[in-house]
This record gives structure tokens, C-alpha cells and sequence, in this order.
């Protein structure tokens, strides 16, 4: 089919893709055409064309398309269209594009069009053969690190010497098989090149040079293959963003921005017909919104926003059926020949009908071109060279496959290429070379006509620019409209997800009445000095806790931010000041109710002016701590560095605050620190606030002598200093002077110098978000690191061992089970009531058949193999799923394959690991270990995967191919060994042609060997479709069409059809003829679902059904039960489950080493800021922080635990706990028992770096206990981290509720409030049930307890004592109940008495309520209880969180 014959085909409704069926019961098609004629709201869309093109209704009725006529009648650059009514759909379309156009040049605004030339393009990148992943040994190498930095990357060529040229109004296709370069090509064609390692020849865009064009970014655009939304967002919310930061400052007289941006996204959304999606979320895997074909159509209509003049579109139809994907291709037709915009696609599985569409082909073999010509000549080429292609296949899966080996055919006696250089010289000496080569004789656009087209480009995108934008930006909109339309999302995001917001409010709530109760009703003398202090640090430090939360929603947001900058929708500086906007109000809100609540239940001044200012001190702190940590993710690549950062650097803040450890007491090499911390700042100016002008009487252990034998205030002595001579007062400017040098005089100053952080933190925010890229270069293999020659060694004998243990050769297991369904109903809820996805749906799948399950978008294809699959948890399925004519046993789900369309797999396992893991969980736990060894390997024999199977499987883009990927997803289903049946979910989508095929001879492979396989497809070709024995196909609502036998050349199926008077043509695919007629504007108005309830087939089905079952009830059943739920006991699964966990953590570098470098800058912070500690009062209280300090280590730790615990979290959630692979046990076992050794060597290595150098006794007796209690800790926060990451829905929710959690259990272990002080309510139990409490005991008893005390000068108490009393004398009765020593007991008055209230460190101890010596080994048991407590936690919610599948239950 020719361009010029659009209306060849019908439009079809768009099929489900990758994240489901959709969940709208009304979704029309691509085009709506059926929403047009169906509903009767032409009107609506000639109002939308009056709008868009100013024609009046009356004009736009003279002007209407003529359809016997065939053009279009009102302008003169018009595109025939064929006059059959199905392509009614795309008339619309045509006609408003063209009077669009017309009115264009009505008004005189210039034409933008741009051209694509490309001469001898050559891309180079990091060559990855024989690249190996890193270990954890592998990096600690330092001499290897070193040699492979010195030795030069070796390069490899992914592009070479390409050529061409696309015309403006042109469409290219290019083809080529996966890792062929075609992406490549199409990124630097976008002119995005900063992945690669070189880029040599020339690109021009209408005689501009790739430099040039960079200043019209959002001109020459890119659509991937990922789909990056922010899934919170509805449909018309990401198009209204998309719209209003691309709205042309030119537009027609009269139009508002409002005005043209409505048009234009009801444009768009009934081009691609998504109307109904408008309100619905848009949604990823993991949070329920729009289908995923709707999700993909998303995407393209805002790439479409751009309005680009160069667009291009890598694999854009991945997982939409061929007739959705001809749809799309017609829609860019129509506006490629009327907007005369340029398009470079590349597509899988292209039809033949799609592939018609296309001007010219671009074929691509290992980087090298073999063919750059007319899409017409292609085929005829490769036939005049010697290749057959044959009848009804795809011409563009030819093409791919002429130069694969066991694909193509060639005809007797030619002599074809059999080398990608000899097809490139091939190609070289034809005539298409040679006129290619013509083409480009002009590559600067030297002639009149291009200049003229440049010319007019260039005033045409500047006049779409707002007035203030700068000429050499690429942006439409100015800057403050870009953070104004910022802003509105930063808003819709929150509003989109509630519970983030909620829990962030409340956890605020919750922790200031926590602490308001903790430090309630501060007492007005010297016992609540220290208080104080420590309720204002408090304050600050929770909220800067709570931006660490920043780092975690940076990385989440990042390539949608990526994307968005290279459509030059706006500034990534915008979006970071739109961020600061956005949390100026809701920081404002979230401070009021915490500051309310704290101020006033801490007792602090009530007075208007200090709570005001203590508010806006703690809002501009606030604000300013999340913009430090938005400065560090917008400084790094990795969100595993990111963590490293930004808890060291939260270590340092807290450290250098002012309150641990205080100006006065900090060593001079570190102190620097102190004066760049935004922290300190604040927390003085809170300070001097609070204290400034307030006496405080004496009181306590500060007031000496007292007691009964001391009465009246004569003869006493306030050991505080600030302490008025005299007077039993202490003077708070004093005060705060000699501990702190805080002076009231800096409050304005520090509040100017924060506001001055906070905006350089914003500036390097902006500095940073500008200059992040998207390095993405494309896939590439890493393999497992070889293991050293002894463990290889050590293997190879255990390898001997095990093939002598094997019993004979094990083959592919043949299933004799007959798998059926009967009147299966399957009902969910929503808004509103009920919804019901399957319909009485009836089926089979017996032994040897390969059965395939079609339907259009919304027919429940998935659901159906979810259900049967006993995948659901959640609805109400009715009906009955039998096996042999008897219900699933309990050990359905774990002897049933079931290959996912999202290939979910632990990232850093290799292939062989991956298989071998499911081989040995799910085969019967009769079958000896080697067996099942065996078995995997003929598997990757099978799958031709032999080459890879020490590769790591990675992530998309850094790792294997998708196809790869997807070959390994079917690989680990059946080293399984199912033994009933093997569903699969899109096998083949997102592969090429070839892909598809072999994947599909390999289904045919299992089938001919006795497999039972069940499998959804899209795209099929008709030589794909005729790998099938059975057809069962679905209308909308899960209603069965069809279920039977296809025939030989699906006779069967087009007898059925045509016997109701839809004949398939002989030159048309028949699966997308049925998917046309069942859902399509061919189903002629009927109800196929009637039709085929009547028929004398399904009359057949239900008496075969019936005679199945009691054929099967009549003999014995042939599948086994051993009657467990899981293959193996439980302890294999917890060892293997542990293995392989070990194994991924031993190859996640950054993981490890950032936890290792958060311990080691942490503990040598903390060291050396406590450098070689004394014995004075001072140094007390400096081991109490430096312990307190060690605390610190753990946020930053968590914050990088977390992620990991999710992510391997929803991998078994959502395949592994389905398949009954393994308890959710082993799961929690492996994830907890495998960073055992990695927190011992961090509990060492931070004892190491700390513990000499503040000067702690090198006693054993000492040294011993204290690392045992810090390894301890290492465990108890771990467990904590992890059980809050059980049950937390997502990484920004465990984000936000970990910095509660640790800050409930800081404020309450004793420091920050001594026991004595906390109010009885809380210090009769959260006291004692608190682990930080035991963990600082154990800590601080063995250093502390034996230590001999020496007050410095200003630590004494001086008093006179009475006339005729030495101090001796007069303090006998005082000090027989309270400790410390007098300096020179013989004193008597008019000297003055010098005392130290403590002389021993065990004096100290006891006001903290550590009251033995025994009491450090007691805290030490009393960890480990907790440690244990927290990791049951983790089973716990685990267990909770986990829901059980749902099975059918029989029909009422």
C-alpha cells in the first residue's frame, strides 16, 4: 500500500500493552473514528477545526472534504485520501491539519521545514566484549585499578560511514536487527551525541551544522523506547504541561494562548485516541493508571507537542498490535505530507501495510549501510540480487533478515553477499549510492530553495518564541513561564500523591508533640540550660532530616527531566527554582503546626517577637537544608553516591552544629567546618533568641553546697558558667558567651548568611540540573568476573563430582495433563461499583498444542492469564480452572510457567545464575541437584544463549538486548520443568522480526515435545500467526469471539468469518483481519460475542469441554502432588535465596564501598573532631557526644539501604512470590543474613578510624565490650531500616518515615534530655523500651566509668565558706551524699572554695541513670535482644504486607 492509498485498511482499537488491558470499558480507537460516528459529536470536531484554523462553520461546510471527489476541496496542498467510509476517522485529521495550514499562510506566517543530510556519519563507543563486571575484590586491587586507569579504553565502532538524506515531507525507515546500530544512528541524527565516544562526518539540518541546530533543540526531537511519565499525573495534566510551555508567542488573530493550547490537546488526544484517559492517572507498573498502549500513545502525542520540524522515533509501536501501530503510522503520514515535517522511524515487526507509508529505507547491518533508497525499490533490489522473499511475509522482516544465514533464501544458483562488507560494497556500486550520493553533493544548503526553506525556519521558530527569550535559546516560552508551569506540577504532583503528603505532615505533627512532651514546660533555672539547648537542636535537626528525603525524589525525577530539557520544553535551572517556590507554601504550613505545638509545650519566651523569629529561623533553615540536598543529587550521577554524600555530609552538619561539640571545645584543624555550616547558624540565632535577657536561677547539681544542713542562700557556689559573682543567678547572654561564644548581636547576621546558603545552594542546584545528561549509549554485555584459579579449581572438581552423580541425560519434560477452563468470570472494583473484566470464558490447552490468545485493547488477555495463572490477589473470580478435570493442588503455582511481558530479573545475577536459581527451587525435590544442572544446560542450548550465560543480565540499556532479556525470562520458566502448562504474556514484543520468529519456532520447539503453551502476541505477521494450532480470541470485556482450531493456513478460522460475512482478502494478514472485524470499524455492527455464543462451534466447544473433564475424571490424574506448597523445604530455600543475594551484593561496588566510605569519613570526622579527649568536666560531656556522634552513621546508610530493600522487594513480589518459587521467609532471611559480614567489617573499620584517636583506653577489657556494642548497633539499625522498608508502599514513603522513627529514638535514649528531666510519662516506659538508650550505656560504661575527673579553671564551683570553716569542713555533710572533691579542703574565707562536682567518671554516669559498673555488659545484652526484635519486625510486616492469590471458586 502507497501513501497515496491511506484508507486501504480500517481503524482498529488499540490493543493492550506492556502494563495491562486497559481499564476503560469506552476506549475507542486510534483516530477515534468510531467516537466520531458511533456518538454522534462531529460538531465537536468541527468546532475544534474552526478553532485551530479560524474558518467559520458556514465556511468550514463549503470547504468540507469531498469524498466522492477524493481531496481535499479547500486548499490546494491536499493528500488524495481513498473514499471508503472506515478511513472517515483520519478524514478529520486531514482536513484540520490542511485548513490549519492554509490559514498559516492566510496570515502569512512562515513555513518551518527542515531537511536531514548525513555524509560518512561514524560513531564510536567504549568497546564492551570482554568487559567484566567489578567485585568487591576486583576494586579493592589497587595495583590492577591502577594499571587498567593507565592503559586506553579500547573503542569499538557503531556507526560506520553512513549515509543519506530525508527531505522535508518525507518519512525513513530504518531497519536493521537489534545491536545493528539503528538507535544509534537515529540519537545522533537528534543531534544527541554526548554518549559516545566520537562522532565524526557530517550532519546537516537544512544546510545548518549539528553546532548550529543546537540552538533549535525542541526543533529536532527524539521519541524512545521508554515510557517516562510521572505516573501521578493524569493524561491531561502531562498534556496540558507539555502544551502550555509550547504555545507559539505567533499565533491567529484572536486565539489565547487558552484558547490554542485547548484546541490543540483535544487535537491530539482524539488523533490518538486517548480522550477518555484525560482524568485517569497516567501510571507505571507498579501504580494503577491508563493501559500501557495508552501510556505509549501518551508519549507520542507529547513528543508531538514539540511541533518539531525533525522528529524521530525509535521502535515507537512497541507493544501495540499491528493494527494500532498502522494507525499511528497513518496519522504521521497525514502530517508529515501537509506539515511537511521530517520523520526517521525506526519499528519491529513492521507490516506490510505500515511499511508502504514510508518514502525511503534505510537498512543497517552491524553500523553499515547496505541500502539507502525508495521504500518501493527496496525489495526489488535484494531480489535482483539473488534472495527470495516469500509470499505474505513482511517485506521489512526481509529486508532485516538478508543477511542472517539460517534465515534468508536464496534462489538456485546465485551467488548472494555473504559478509556485511560485501553487502556494503554491493550497495556501493548501485545506481541508489550513486543518486544518494548526488543528494548530498550540497551539504551546506547552498542552493536558493534550501536557503529560502532555512531562512524562513529560522524566523518561523523565532517568532514562536515569547518576546523575552533570548534568540539563541531553544526554549519557546520565557523563563518565568517555565517556572510558573513548573510550579502548577510541583503542586499537581504532591495533590497526585496524597499519602507522600500526608505521611510528611503528619510525621511532622507527630514528632513536634513527641518533642514538645520530652522537653515540656522547661524549667527557668540551670537544670534546663542544657535542655534547652538540646530541644532547639531538635528542632532544627528534624527538619533537616526530613530534606534528606530530596535525595531519594531527585533521582526519581531525573530523566523525565532529561526528556523534558531535550524537547526544550523548559530549563532544568527553572524546574530547580520551581521547586524552591513549591516548598516555600507548603513549608510554611508544615512549620506552623510544628512550631505552634513545640514553642509553647517546651515552654520557651512567650512572646510574639521570639516565636516569630525562632519561626522564620527554623523556615529559612528548613528551606535552606533541602536545597543542600537537592545540591548534592543534582551534583552526582548515582543515586548510590548521592546517599555517600549526603550522609557524610549530614554527619558534618550535625557534628558542627555548635551543640555536640561547642565552638570553645573544637580542635582548630577542624573548625573550619563549623563556619561553613548553614546549621550553626541557625541554631545560634535560635539560640541567642531564647536566652538573650533571661536570668536563670541555680538550681540542681549546679548549686553547691545543698541540701538540708545548707539552708538560705549564703556560702554557695553555682558551677555554671555565666554565673553571676555572688548571686545564685546566671545571666543567659553570659551563658551562651562562655560555652558557646554565641552573642545575641549575631541573630540578623546569621539569618542574612543563611538566606545567603540557601541561595547558593539553589544557584549550584541549577549549575548541576543544567549540565546532567543522559549518558545513555546504548546495551552492552558485561560478563562475571573469573573467579581466582584456586576457586576455579575447587568448582571444576565439584563440577566432576556432580556429572558422576547424574543419572542419564535429561531431556525436556513432556506434559500429558489437559489444562481447561469453564465459565470463568473475573469482577473488580471500582469507583462506582463493580467491573467485569472475563465473561464466561471457556477454553483448553492440551499437550503438544500451541495455543494463541488475541483480542483488541480492553478484551482482558492478560487478566485471563493472571487468573488462570492464579496470579491475582485481588477481586472476585468465579468459574472453574481444572487440570485433568480436577482443581489446581497446592502446587499449581510453582509446576505452571508463566513468562511476564515485563522481563523482571535481579540485575547483577548472570543467565546461567539466573536459570540454574529457578531449576533448583521449582523441579521436584526428588530430582538429584546435577539433574537438574543437567537440565539447565540444555535449556541454554536451546536458547542459543551458550555465549551469554556468564553474562550480567543488568538493566535495559546496561546489559543484555531485550531480546536477550526476554529469551532469559522464557529460560527461567522452563528450567522449571512446568509440568501442566507455560503461559506467556507478549513474548515477542519490542523484538525484531527475526527475534520474533525464532522465539515463536522455539514456542513450536516445547509444543512438538509435549509442552502445553498458552500465549498472548502482538504483532504477528501471518508466517508468525501460522506457528499456532489454536486461536482463542476476545472482544472488549473478556467476551469470548472465537475459540478453535485455525487450519492449515488459517482456513479454518477465515471459513468461520466468512461464513458471517467477513472474508479475509487473500493478500491480508488474517490476524489482523479478525482483530479488524471483532473490534473495528469491519465488525459491520455486530456483535461477534452473539455470534459466536449461536454458532455451531461454540455448541462443539461446550460438549468437548464436558467430554474432557469426564474423559480426565475417568483415569488416573497425570500430574503428581507431593502435597508442598513449595519444591523445597524451607532451609534450601533460605541457603539458595542467600547465595544469590551474597553473590549480588558482593558485585554492587557502589553499594558497598559507599557504605564503607560513610564509616570511614564519618569515624575520622569524629576522631579527630574529639581528638585525644582529657579528663575534664568538658571532656565528659565530649565522650557522651562523640558516642552520641556514632548514631549519626546510620541515616545515611539507611537512605542507601532502603532502595536496594525495595527494588529486590518488587522483583519477588512480582514474579518469584507468584511462581511459589520461595517463601517470603528465604526472602527476608537472604536480605538480612547477607549484609551480616559487610556490617561487621564497618563496625570495624569505623573502630579502627575512631576509638584510638579520641584517646579511649587501650584495655581489652574495655576496647572489647564497646566494639562488640557498636557491632551491635550496626545490626539494630539495619534491622530497622529494613522492617520500615517491609511494609512502606514505595521509596519516598520509607524516605519520609525514617527520619520520625530515628529522631523518636534519639530523643529519648538519654542525651539530649537526661533520665531525670523526662517527664514521667514518657520515662516509665518509651524510655526503657528505647534500643538507643542500652546502645549508649553499653557505649559510654567502659571508657567512662573508672576515669579520674579534673575540672578545669572555669569548670569549678567557687563560694566563700563561712567565718571559722575550712571548705573541707564546711562541705563534710554535702559531699557524704553527692560527689566531687574540693580543690584545697584547708580554704578558709575570705578565699573562696573551689569544687568539682564530679571526681570520678562513674559520678557523671550516674546523672545519666547508668548506675554499675554491670550495667555496660547489661546494655549490651539488651542491644542484642533488640537487634534480634528489629530483624522479626522484619518478618513480620513482610508477612504482613503479603496477600494470597485468588483461585476460582465454582459458580453459584
Amino acid at each position: 500500500m502507497s501513501k497515496d492509498q491511506l484508507s486501504d485498511t480500517s481503524d482498529d482499537t488499540s490493543e493492550k500493552t506492556a502494563s495491562g488491558d486497559s481499564d476503560h470499558p469506552d476506549e475507542t480507537s486510534w483516530g477515534e473514528p468510531r467516537a466520531v460516528y458511533e456518538h454522534n459529536v462531529a460538531g465537536e470536531l468541527r468546532e475544534l477545526n474552526r478553532v485551530l484554523t479560524q474558518h467559520s462553520t458556514k465556511s468550514r461546510r463549503q470547504n468540507s472534504y469531498d469524498v466522492e471527489a477524493n481531496r481535499y476541496s479547500h486548499s490546494s496542498d491536499t493528500i488524495p485520501v481513498n473514499d471508503k467510509q472506515d478511513d472517515d476517522g483520519y478524514n478529520w485529521l486531514a482536513d484540520t491539519l490542511n485548513g490549519y495550514t492554509t490559514d498559516r499562510k492566510k496570515h502569512r506566517h512562515p513555513d518551518k521545514s527542515l531537511g536531514v543530510k548525513f555524509l560518512d556519519v561514524t560513531v564510536t563507543g567504549i568497546a564492551s566484549d570482554v568487559v567484566f563486571g567489578n567485585t568487591i575484590l576486583s576494586t579493592m586491587d589497587i595495583p590492577g585499578v591502577i594499571r587498567q586507569a593507565r592503559m586506553p579504553q579500547p573503542k569499538k565502532t557503531i556507526l560506520d560511514h553512513i549515509s543519506g538524506h530525508v527531505a522535508a515531507g518525507e518519512m525513513c525507515l530504518v531497519l536493521g536487527r537489534p545491536g545493528s546500530g539503528c538507535t544509534s544512528l537515529l540519537k545522533v541524527l537528534a543531534n544527541h551525541r554526548h554518549s559516545f565516544a566520537s562522532v565524526t562526518g557530517d550532519v546537516t539540518y537544512g544546510g545548518m551544522s549539528a553546532k548550529e541546530a543546537s540552538r533549535y533543540r525542541g526543533q529536532i526531537v527524539m521519541n524512545t523506547e521508554e515510557e517516562l511519565h510521572f505516573p501521578t499525573l493524569t493524561v491531561g495534566q502531562t498534556m496540558d504541561f507539555a502544551l502550555s510551555l509550547k504555545t507559539p508567542h505567533l499565533r491567529f488573530p484572536g486565539v489565547t494562548s487558552a484558547q490554542f493550547n485547548a484546541s490543540f490537546k483535544e487535537l491530539y488526544l482524539k488523533m490518538f485516541g486517548i480522550s477518555h484517559t484525560v482524568s485517569t492517572k497516567v501510571g507505571n507498573e507498579y501504580i494503577r493508571g491508563v493501559s500501557g498502549g495508552e501510556r505509549k500513545r501518551v508519549s507520542i502525542a507529547e513528543i508531538m507537542v514539540t511541533r518539531a520540524t525533525t522528529m524521530c522515533w525509535d521502535n515507537s509501536t512497541r507493544g501495540l498490535d499491528a493494527s494500532t501501530a498502522l494507525d499511528y503510522t497513518k496519522c504521521l503520514r497525514i502530517m508529515t505530507d501537509i506539515m511537511k515535517c521530517t520523520n526517521i522511524v525506526t519499528l519491529y515487526q513492521a507490516g506490510n501495510k505500515i511499511y508502504d507509508l514510508f518514502d525511503k529505507v534505510l537498512i543497517v547491518d552491524s553500523g553499515r549501510c547496505i541500502y539507502f533508497g525508495p521504500q518501493a525499490d527496496a525489495r526489488g533490489y535484494f531480489e535482483d540480487m539473488g534472495f527470495i522473499c516469500v509470499p505474505g511475509s513482511n517485506v521489512a522482516d526481509f529486508l532485516t533478515g538478508v543477511t542472517v544465514k539460517s534465515e534468508r533464501k536464496i534462489q538456485p544458483g546465485c551467488v548472494v553477499p555473504d559478509t556485511v562488507e560485501e553487502f556494503e560494497q554491493r550497495y556501493k556500486e548501485s545506481k541508489y549510492y550513486k543518486e544518494a550520493m548526488d543528494e548530498l553533493q550540497d551539504m551546506g544548503g547552498d542552493s536558493a530553495n534550501e536557503k529560502e526553506m532555512l531562512e524562513n525556519f529560522k524566523e518561523a521558530a523565532q517568532k514562536e518564541k515569547a518576546k523575552h527569550v533570548p534568540p539563541k535559546e531553544p526554549y519557546t516560552t520565557s523563563l518565568w513561564k517555565q517556572i510558573k508551569t513548573c510550579t502548577i506540577r510541583q503542586y499537581q504532583l504532591m495533590w497526585g500523591d496524597k499519602s507522600s503528603m500526608i505521611i510528611k505532615q503528619g510525621s511532622t505533627l507527630a514528632q513536634a508533640l513527641i518533642a514538645g512532651s520530652l522537653f515540656y514546660d522547661l524549667p527557668q533555672n540551670t537544670t534546663g540550660l542544657f535542655t534547652r539547648g538540646g530541644a532547639l537542636f531538635m528542632a532544627f535537626l528534624f527538619n533537616a532530616l526530613l530534606g534528606m528525603a530530596e535525595v531519594t525524589e531527585s533521582f526519581s525525577s531525573r530523566p523525565i527531566m532529561i526528556k523534558h530539557k531535550q524537547f526544550a520544553f523548559y530549563r532544568p535551572a527553572a524546574l530547580a527554582i520551581s521547586q524552591v517556590l513549591s516548598d516555600v507554601p507548603l513549608m510554611l504550613f508544615q512549620l506552623s503546626h510544628f512550631s505552634l505545638v513545640l514553642y509553647f509545650m517546651c515552654g520557651f519566651k512567650v512572646n510574639a517577637g521570639n516565636f516569630f523569629i525562632f519561626y522564620l529561623i527554623i523556615f529559612v533553615g528548613s528551606l535552606c537544608m533541602n536545597a543542600f540536598f537537592r545540591m548534592v543529587a543534582a551534583g552526582v550521577s548515582t543515586f548510590d553516591k548521592a546517599s555517600e554524600l549526603a550522609g557524610t555530609g549530614l554527619s558534618i552538619l550535625v557534628m558542627y552544629t555548635g551543640f555536640i561539640i561547642p565552638k570553645p571545645s573544637m580542635h582548630p584543624w577542624l573548625s573550619w567546618l563549623y563556619w561553613l555550616n548553614p546549621m550553626h547558624y541557625g541554631y545560634e540565632a535560635l539560640m541567642v533568641n531564647e536566652f538573650h535577657n533571661t536570668n536563670f536561677t541555680c538550681a540542681g547539681d549546679s548549686l553547691i553546697p545543698q541540701g538540708p544542713s545548707y539552708p538560705g542562700d549564703q556560702n554557695k557556689g553555682c558551677g555554671v558558667p555565666g554565673a553571676i559573682d555572688g548571686t545564685l543567678i546566671v545571666d543567659g547572654d553570659a551563658y551562651l558567651k562562655l560555652s558557646y561564644k554565641y552573642q545575641y548581636s549575631h541573630l540578623w547576621r546569621n539569618f542574612g548568611i543563611i538566606i545567603g546558603f540557601w541561595i547558593f545552594f539553589v544557584v549550584l542546584t541549577m549549575i548541576g540540573m543544567e549540565r546532567q545528561r543522559d549518558l545513555h549509549a546504548g546495551a552492552s554485555l558485561v560478563y562475571r568476573r573469573p573467579a581466582p584459579w584456586f576457586v576455579r579449581k575447587l568448582k571444576a572438581l565439584i563440577k566432576k563430582d556432580n556429572q558422576k552423580q547424574a543419572v542419564g541425560q535429561p531431556q525436556l519434560i513432556r506434559n500429558e495433563a489437559i489444562f481447561m477452563w469453564d465459565q470463568l468470570n473475573y469482577t473488580v472494583n471500582v469507583p462506582g461499583g463493580k467491573k467485569q473484566l472475563l465473561d464466561d470464558v471457556k477454553g483448553w490447552v492440551k499437550p503438544g498444542q500451541l495455543t494463541a490468545l488475541m483480542g483488541s485493547s480492553g478484551a482482558g488477555k492478560t487478566t485471563l492469564l493472571d487468573v488462570l495463572a492464579q496470579r491475582k490477589d485481588e477481586g472476585e473470580i468465579t468459574g472453574e480452572i481444572l487440570i485433568d478435570g480436577r482443581p489446581p493442588t497446592i502446587s499449581f503455582q510453582r509446576s505452571a510457567g508463566y513468562c511476564e511481558q515485563l522481563d523482571i530479573h535481579e540485575n547483577t545475577a548472570t543467565v546461567r545464575e539466573a536459570l540454574e536459581f529457578s531449576a533448583l527451587l521449582r523441579q521436584p525435590r526428588t530430582v538429584p541437584e546435577a539433574e537438574k544442572i543437567a537440565y539447565v544446560n540444555i535449556i541454554l542450548d536451546l536458547l542459543e544463549m551458550g555465549d551469554i550465560e556468564n553474562a550480567i543480565i543488568g538493566v535495559p540499556g546496561a546489559g543484555l538486548t531485550v531480546e536477550q532479556r526476554k529469551r532469559v525470562t522464557i529460560g527461567v520458566e522452563l528450567a522449571a520443568k512446568p509440568e501442566i502448562v507455560i503461559f506467556l504474556d507478549e513474548p515477542t514484543s519490542g523484538l525484531d522480526g527475526q527475534s520474533a520468529f525464532n522465539t515463536l519456532r522455539f514456542m513450536r520447539k516445547l509444543a512438538e515435545a509435549g509442552q502445553s503453551v498458552l500465549c498472548t502476541i502482538h504483532q504477528p505477521s501471518q508466517s508468525l500467526f501460522e506457528q499456532f494450532d489454536n486461536l482463542l480470541l476476545l472482544a472488549r470485556g473478556g467476551k469470548t469471539v472465537y475459540f478453535g482450531e485455525t487450519g492449515d493456513k488459517s482456513s479454518i478460522l477465515k471459513s468461520y468469518f466468512a461464513r458471517y460475512g467477513a472474508s479475509c482478502p487473500p493478500d491480508v494478514n488474517p490476524a489482523e483481519h479478525m482483530i479488524d472485524v471483532v473490534s473495528g470499524n469491519a465488525s459491520q455492527g455486530k456483535d461477534w460475542n452473539k455470534i459466536w455464543l449461536s454458532s455451531p462451534e461454540y455448541t462443539q466447544v461446550c460438549q468437548e469441554l464436558e467430554h474432557l473433564k469426564q474423559d480426565c475424571l475417568s483415569r488416573p490424574p497425570t500430574v503428581g502432588e507431593d502435597g508442598h506448597e513449595y519444591s523445597m523445604p524451607l532451609w534450601y530455600q533460605c541457603k539458595l535465596v542467600l547465595k544469590r543475594t551474597s553473590a549480588a551484593l558482593f558485585r554492587n561496588n557502589d553499594y558497598i564501598f559507599n557504605k564503607f566510605t560513610i564509616h570511614i569519613a564519618g569515624a575520622l570526622l569524629n576522631g579527630f573532631s574529639f581528638w585525644k579527649l582529657g579528663s575534664s568536666v568538658a571532656d565528659l560531656k565530649n565522650v557522651l557526644f562523640t558516642v552520641f556522634t556514632f548514631i549519626f552513621v546510620s541515616p545515611g546508610v539507611i537512605n542507601q539501604l532502603q532502595p536496594l530493600f525495595l527494588h529486590r522487594r518488587d522483583i519477588f513480589e512480582a514474579r518469584e512470590k507468584k511462581s511459589k518459587m520461595y517463601s517470603w521467609k528465604a526472602f527476608v532471611f537472604g536480605l538480612t543474613v547477607a549484609e551480616v559480614p559487610y556490617l561487621i567489617i564497618c563496625a570495624v573499620l569505623y573502630f579502627v578510624c575512631w576509638y584510638y584517636t579520641v584517646g579511649f583506653p587501650n584495655d581489652s577489657s574495655i576496647a572489647g565490650p564497646l566494639f562488640l556494642q557498636m557491632v551491635l548497633f550496626e545490626f539494630l539499625y539495619t534491622g530497622i531500616g529494613q522492617f520500615i522498608s517491609a511494609y512502606a508502599p514505595n521509596e519516598y514513603f520509607a524516605s519520609l518515615t525514617t527520619p520520625l522513627l530515628m529522631s523518636i529514638l534519639i530523643s529519648f535514649c538519654g542525651v539530649l534530655v537526661p533520665y531525670s528531666a523526662i517527664i514521667s510519662f514518657w520515662r516509665h516506659w518509651v524510655y526503657w523500651i528505647n534500643p538507643f538508650n542500652y546502645l549508649m550505656g553499653g557505649l559510654l560504661t567502659g571508657p567512662v566509668w573508672d576515669k579520674t575527673v579534673k575540672c578545669t579553671t572555669s569548670e569549678l564551683a567557687r563560694f566563700v565558706p563561712p567565718i571559722n570553716q575550712t571548705c573541707g569542713e564546711y562541705l563534710t555533710a554535702f559531699l557524704s551524699t553527692s560527689s566531687g572533691y574540693i580543690v584545697d579542703p584547708s580554704v578558709t574565707a575570705p578565699s573562696q572554695c573551689e569544687f568539682c562536682k564530679y571526681s570520678k567518671g562513674s559520678d557523671y554516669l550516674k546523672t545519666l541513670n547508668i548506675t554499675k559498673k554491670s550495667s555496660g555488659w547489661r546494655d549490651i545484652g539488651i542491644t542484642a535482644i533488640f537487634c534480634v526484635s528489629s530483624y522479626a519486625l522484619v518478618f513480620v510486616l513482610m508477612k504482613l504486607r503479603s496477600k494470597k492469590t485468588k483461585s476460582a471458586k465454582a459458580p453459584e
